[in-house]
């Protein structure tokens, strides 16, 4: 049994002890072991932590529960990340209250040179998909990482975009790496890691994506980037949450604009206004604002590969659509009788390798 390991994990469990304070302690007494052997006049005396506070951590005894998630993280080669770690996320040290672990399955560079966040609405409109896609295809040769929270919408649109543009990509989710939330997303999720991204969670496993975890999980989103692009949102929701988290860590804000009468607009417009984001139009904008160097490759033209080798799965929804397009997904599921996760792995791939569009409604056409 790791040890110190045991002790990092049971930290994260101690009543009381949130972020804030499990950083006073650890930049106290410089790792997690000696916080649990430490006296009790000597934590009570710490200035955030007092007396109850180090009685709560005197008094606990759920290293059950530490041991049961050590076993978890072996069993599926989870990397956990703790405070002082040489691989834990270094902009995150930056705000005041970072997550004491976290726990990360890939091999993307979490402290990559370019990291940015992007946000934006559930309810996604081909406008916010054409902003997303464009603005990564722009960024392609900056080798940036793309960091969001692998939601329904514009997160799995930047996502997918990453992937297709070759891009590093981090998914920051809400829950356990047990499950996977939405799990229409468990197919993107494998392909995340598959091309080099990541999965990252300060969230044990068996924890389900309660509503009160979405605005920590994107409090890291923000964190762990030097800026935040919101795509497009309402004026309430999630992503203005990032934004707000974004702006009071000191990194910079982007929202794309939208038209005065469109509420998924409301939200950039709002932002923009109110000088707590940059106007973004393209990738441009965004190299200049951020220092980066402007780097000039010819542009690709999109098409779709005539000798692409297709999978027997992706030939079947090739050919469906062949016969008509565009097609809904409930009827590619049909037609092709194939199970729910091959089709949605077969039409990921075909995404990808620019064989066939997504259109808003779930449906899909060839280029």
């Amino acid at each position: 049994m790791n040890n110190d390991l045991l002790h990092r994990i049971a930290l994260t469990l101690v009543p009381n002890i949130g972020p804030v304070q499990a950083k006073i302690l650890v930049d106290h007494f410089g790792n997690a072991t000696d916080i649990f052997k430490a006296k009790k006049s000597s934590l009570d005396k710490l200035e955030g932590i007092g007396e109850k506070r180090a009685s709560c951590i005197k008094l606990f005894t759920g290293f059950k529960k530490a041991e049961t998630e050590i076993a978890f993280i072996e069993k599926y080669k989870i990397a956990p990340l703790f405070l002082t770690d040489t691989d834990y996320p270094k902009r995150l040290l930056n705000c005041y209250d970072p997550p004491t672990l976290l726990y990360y399955r890939g091999s993307a560079n979490l402290n990559a040179g370019k990291m940015i966040a992007i946000v934006g609405t559930r309810g996604k409109t081909e406008y916010g998909k054409q902003l997303t896609e464009k603005l990564l295809a722009g960024l392609e040769a900056q080798s940036a990482t793309v960091v969001s929270g692998l939601a329904l919408g514009v997160d799995a649109i930047a996502h997918k975009a990453a992937l297709k543009h070759h891009l590093p990509t981090v998914a920051v989710i809400a829950h356990g790496l047990d499950n996977m939330y939405p799990a229409e997303h468990a197919v993107l999720a494998k392909s995340i890691i598959k091309q080099n991204g990541g999965l990252l969670t300060e969230f044990r496993s068996n924890t389900k994506p309660d509503k009160h975890n979405f605005p920590s999980r994107n409090r890291i989103v923000a964190g762990m980037c030097d800026a935040t692009i919101v795509i497009e949102t309402d004026v309430k929701g999630g992503s203005m949450i990032t934004a707000e988290l974004a702006n009071g860590y000191n990194r910079d804000v982007f929202a794309f604009p939208g038209r005065t009468t469109d509420t998924k607009s409301s939200g950039c417009n709002y932002l923009i206004k109110n000088n707590k984001a940059i106007l973004l139009t393209d990738a441009s904008d965004l190299i200049e604002t951020l220092g980066w160097k402007e780097i000039n490759i010819k542009p690709k033209k999109i098409q779709q590969e005539l000798f692409i080798q297709l999978s027997p799965e992706e030939k079947i929804i090739v050919d469906i659509l062949k016969e008509k397009e565009p097609a809904a997904i409930d009827e590619l599921n049909i037609k092709s009788n194939l199970s729910s996760s091959m089709v949605a792995a077969a039409i990921l791939n075909l995404e990808l390798q620019n064989v066939i569009a997504s259109l808003p409604g779930k449906m899909y056409k060839l280029l």
